[in-house]
């Protein structure tokens, strides 16, 4: 909607901190920015009939992925979306509902104008729509950060923890990586990455969290994982939301508030749809042990015909001994010792 330039503080400089910077973005919003412009093709000079070349003889492979692709997609997506788009606010967090736009993938190529999305949602006052019109600032917000900070690709926005000494233990990206960790919610969000180049929001956050909080590897080697997996990839938001993750960026999300992995899939996925649609193997575990299959009694394993730890592996770490060891190394960069936790 704006570039680079245009949405700064009375001084002059970036907003470091979304809330200030999105009421100035509001602010600066005018009726012209949301305007419908016709384009008028008729300028393009034509251009000859081309045999469109095969995928295969440019070194792709075909891998039955089902896209809506195209601004026609995109449009279908919209549509299907507007419907829902006053439930978004509710729905959003929960991966086994229809929540999201889907249309991450069309901002990031272009295939959908910006303009119509902020239009619809400012014309609205349901909060699910005010919600929606927030996550556009957020990605508007990202892109000015990077802009101004392009450092921050491969440094921590905040400088003082480039410094962390990241313990990186051997094997624990790669079981992140192959949806290994014994963690259910971790292991569908990776197998959904995996398998369709997507991954739900909400998800992102926690896969995010659990590497960097949980097993202890250093964000950047996440944040090049999902660059390689999402189809969506969109560089801004990618490296801003793993500095939000990680704690690390601007207007972060606190280091010191981690995630527990088990209560975040009981709150999101409490009847464990999302769980058993990419990690199969669960299918059969009742929803009370679902979201740490590893104290489901012998009884029940015996009943259900599932063997913790041949069926699906045990936790990969403790996540109270894995919080324990993230709060003192974030501690090492001689910062204000706290205590909150998520």
């Amino acid at each position: 909607m704006f570039a680079a330039e245009e949405v700064l503080t009375a001084q002059g400089r970036p907003y470091h901190v979304f809330t200030p910077y999105k009421r100035a973005w509001l602010a600066r919003l005018a009726s012209v920015d949301r305007a419908s412009y016709e384009a008028d093709l008729s300028v393009l000079a034509p251009t000859p009939a081309l045999d469109m070349p095969s995928l295969s003889s440019l070194g792709f492979q075909a891998v039955g992925l089902s896209l809506h692709a195209g601004e026609g997609g995109a449009k279908a997506l919209w549509d299907d979306f507007r419907v829902r788009l006053p439930d978004y606010a509710e729905s959003r967090d929960y991966p086994a509902r229809k929540g999201p736009s889907y249309l991450s993938i069309h901002l990031r190529f272009g295939t959908i104008s910006i303009r119509e999305l902020v239009r619809v949602a400012c014309a609205a006052a349901d909060t699910g729509s005010q919600t929606w019109l927030s996550e556009l600032i957020w990605r508007e917000f990202y892109q000015m950060l990077l802009w101004h900070y392009p450092e921050t690709v491969e440094h921590a926005f905040q400088r003082a923890f480039d410094a962390l000494p990241w313990p990186n233990p051997p094997g624990h990206f790669e079981a992140w990586c192959e949806a290994r960790t014994g963690y259910p919610l971790v292991d569908a969000a990776m197998r959904q990455l995996n398998q369709t180049g997507y991954m739900h929001n909400r998800l992102r956050m926690v896969a995010a969290s659990f590497m960097v909080k949980d097993l202890h590897v250093d964000w950047r080697w996440g944040e090049r994982y999902f660059a390689a997996k999402l189809l969506d990839y969109d560089q801004a938001a990618n490296v801003g939301g793993w500095q939000w993750s990680a704690g690390v960026g601007t207007d972060a999300q606190p280091w010191f508030r981690i995630f527990n992995p088990v209560t975040q899939s009981q709150r999101f996925d409490p009847q464990g749809a999302f769980i058993r649609r990419y990690v199969p193997e669960l299918a059969a575990v009742p929803d009370k042990w679902l979201h740490a299959p590893w104290t489901l009694p012998v009884t029940e394993q015996t009943r259900c015909g599932f063997t913790s730890g041949r069926d699906y592996p045990p936790p990969i770490v403790d996540h109270a001994a894995a919080r324990a060891v993230t709060l003192v190394l974030f501690k090492s960069a001689s910062l204000k010792p706290v205590t909150d936790h998520v």
